[in-house]
């Protein structure tokens, strides 16, 4: 920072209490990060405000919005839904994280569990890993046999067209990691003791099993992107940019400015 000039609005930035604390916190004074981390701070409470406009444009409108978040293990869902939900009313949004089927779920037809969880007017519901759970975590892991991975692929897009078509909103966004930095947050989180519990089984197999997945995630992509339901690939290597970039794109597509 010291051949730039320090503009005006960067000077305000600095001189605000959340500035004052960056500013403070670094044992090494870094102005260029400091106002790039303020910036991005800014950048972010500004689409924030906006989400709260949407969620009050849905909830006068009577709209239904699902938001599938889905992605390879660590690759960020559940922060994003939390940086997007982090300042709506919690009585007009819900997070759906469902856990295996249970018997009778087992046996009833696949998308009756998730038609359960879907909104009521006035509602967005954000799935935190949906459907596509049978598209690639289950033939990958074996969870599902090779005729019910078909089965769901043969039905999933009709199923869509009938959501679209019921007046749902329904965006789609796959959060994309590379193989190094799935394997970075998998070795902090077990470092971690508030964060060891997260890892699973499946977690442990994710980086043996990369190539799988990768297999399972190109046939998704080619049978699933549909004109009435595409799917947005985010790159998540970098947290920040990815929610940022979520939140964008929900804001983009529901018409709640019109």
């Amino acid at each position: 920072m010291s051949k730039k000039k320090i503009s005006a609005a960067e000077l305000e930035m600095l001189n605000s209490k959340a500035g004052k604390y960056a500013l403070l916190k670094k044992e090494e004074l870094n102005l260029k990060q400091v106002i790039e981390k303020l910036t991005a701070r800014a950048a972010m409470e500004k689409e924030q405000a906006r989400l709260i406009q949407l969620q009050h444009w849905v909830i006068e409108n009577d709209q239904k919005v699902v938001v599938l978040f889905e992605g390879r293990d660590m690759a960020g869902k559940g922060g994003a839904i939390q940086k997007i939900t982090e300042h709506i009313n919690p009585r007009h949004f819900r997070t759906v994280a469902l856990d295996i089927p249970t018997e009778d779920e087992s046996k009833q037809w696949f998308f009756q569990r998730y038609i359960n969880q879907l909104p009521k007017p006035g509602e967005i519901v954000f799935f935190d890993r949906s459907w596509y759970n049978r598209a690639m975590v289950e033939p990958v892991n074996s969870f599902c046999t090779q005729q019910q991975y078909q089965t769901f692929m043969a039905q999933v897009n009709e199923f869509e067209k009938m959501l679209v078509q019921s007046n749902t909103y329904l965006i789609k966004l796959y959060l994309a990691i590379d193989k190094a930095e799935q394997a970075r947050r998998f070795a902090a989180i077990k470092k971690d003791p508030l964060r060891r519990w997260r890892m699973t089984p499946v977690d442990e197999q994710a980086q043996v099993l990369w190539d799988k997945y990768s297999h399972y995630e190109k046939k998704m992509f080619n049978r699933t992107n549909t004109d009435h339901a595409p799917w947005v690939i985010i790159d998540a290597n970098q947290q920040d940019k990815a929610r940022l970039k979520a939140i964008r794109h929900i804001l983009a597509t529901i018409p709640f400015e019109t």
